[in-house]
């Protein structure tokens, strides 16, 4: 149903610290003016999204036809969307715009020349209403082709606030002490964690918390870029410490191989769907977009998150990811989708959908007063007020066949280890061979 994805920003928890421009307006740019110069023509989007991320997408692109007279067409591309936009180009049925998840992956766009650089008004209002380190992850040999429109905040676990009451526990502060309270739940008769192994991508997640904080952001920029390679003793420090979790069947709910028949949706029904089987759960601030909109949850008050907690002496990690807009050439109406990038681009797009729920915008403009709950504003808070401490995920920054394919690559090879955590060391051998041929590719 739902992507994941990634960014990481480091100090003891990002929660707290100030927004430097609240002020919804400043600059929009034009999206063809309000004489609905767009009519009769129709923007082609591909993105990863479904169910409620693609309904409120939908909201911000019929705003778009509200002011420019363009219609718009969502394609949804699941998870593989290397794929699937790589062969609707060779097929001669391009999108017109492409919501890209990964870095990797708008790279590996980007280098096969399928991309139009964003025009001179929508780079500039990037300039001027992002943080430096978003126009750094939409660039590709200094030519800035992306634009994040959506971001997420994923170094939350989210907790059903009852279940912790009832065990008599409080938010932790370090790994250690998530752990302890883990037990706790668990001796309490809920278990801990529900963990959604079946997508291999929040297994990445899990892992990029634990490392980031524990062998610190130079070790992760190198492993982020393969410089490091992941047989690193941080390596295999962070695997054996994530396997501390992953093989305690106390903590996880069912085990492991209940957890690798669990999706993202079915892990947060777990915690606070009719029949509750776990008092936590780890991912993004979208979980609460799902406890809400599924479960009728209200966010702060039934459903209520937690930072994730600092790992062996180091800072508290924070995990952010975005969706890029870019343009591709082949499209059949690629002048019209940059005009919708030029209207993604400013804070009236992004109160669309940070009215409906679920989203976090990078952009600066973007008043906290858009969102809907104090739980989001404080995310909201702390992304951009991070500003260029914020890091993108290491799987989303990798080739898409080793960070970012079902099946293949770091996911499979995380499923694994979720299922026999008792070869830290085995495990990243596999994770260097695997990451070893991809970036040679």
């Amino acid at each position: 149903m739902m992507r994941r994805r990634t960014t990481l920003l480091t100090g003891c928890t990002a929660l707290a610290l100030a927004l430097g421009a609240t002020a919804c307006g400043g600059g929009p740019v034009s999206a063809g003016g309000g004489d609905k110069a767009l009519s009769g023509q129709t923007v082609t989007v591909a993105g990863v999204w479904s169910g409620s991320e693609q309904k409120n997408f939908q909201k911000v692109l019929d705003a778009f036809t509200e002011k420019t007279g363009a219609k718009t067409q969502f394609v949804s591309t699941g998870d593989n969307v290397s794929t699937v936009v790589g062969s609707k180009i060779e097929g001669g049925n391009a999108p017109d715009v492409v919501m890209v998840p990964q870095v990797g992956v708008l790279q590996q766009f980007a280098k096969k020349g399928w991309l139009q650089p964003l025009s001179p008004a929508a780079q500039g209002t990037v300039t001027a209403d992002y943080a430096p380190v978003w126009k750094k992850y939409g660039s590709v040999g200094g030519t800035l082709y992306g634009l994040y429109f959506k971001a997420a905040h994923k170094s939350t676990v989210w907790y059903s606030p009852d279940a912790l009451a009832q065990a008599g526990v409080k938010p932790p502060k370090t790994y250690d002490d998530l752990l302890k309270a883990g037990h706790t739940v668990s001796d309490s008769g809920l278990a801990a964690f529900s963990v959604a192994g079946q997508d291999g991508w929040t297994l990445t997640d899990w892992f990029e918390n634990v490392y980031l904080s524990q062998a610190g952001p130079e070790k992760y920029d190198a492993l982020a870029s393969h410089e490091l390679k992941w047989t690193d003793p941080t390596v295999v420090r962070a695997l054996t410490t994530l396997g501390r979790l992953f093989r305690d069947e106390q903590l996880v709910a069912g085990g492991g191989k209940e957890a690798l028949n669990t999706d993202f949706p079915g892990s947060v029904e777990k915690v606070f769907g009719p029949k509750p089987e776990a008092g936590m759960v780890y991912e993004g601030d979208f979980v609460a977009g799902v406890a809400h909109d599924q479960y009728g949850r209200s966010i702060g008050k039934d459903a209520d998150f937690f930072p994730f907690p600092a790992v062996g002496g180091g800072d508290a990690p924070v995990v952010s990811g975005g969706d890029a807009a870019v343009v591709l050439k082949d499209g059949k109406n690629a002048k019209a989708g940059m005009k919708l990038l030029e209207y993604l681009a400013t804070p009236e797009a992004a109160a669309v959908w940070a009215k409906a729920g679920g989203f976090l915008s990078p952009n600066r403009k973007l008043g906290l007063a858009s969102y809907g709950d104090d739980v989001t504003r404080a995310t909201a808070r702390s992304l951009v007020g991070a500003g260029d401490s914020v890091r993108f995920d290491m799987s989303d920054q990798a080739p898409a066949a080793f960070g970012g394919t079902k099946g293949t690559g770091e996911w499979k090879l995380l499923q694994d280890f979720l299922r026999d955590p008792s070869d830290p060391k085995g495990t990243a051998a596999k994770l260097e061979s695997a990451a070893a041929r991809a970036y040679q590719d």
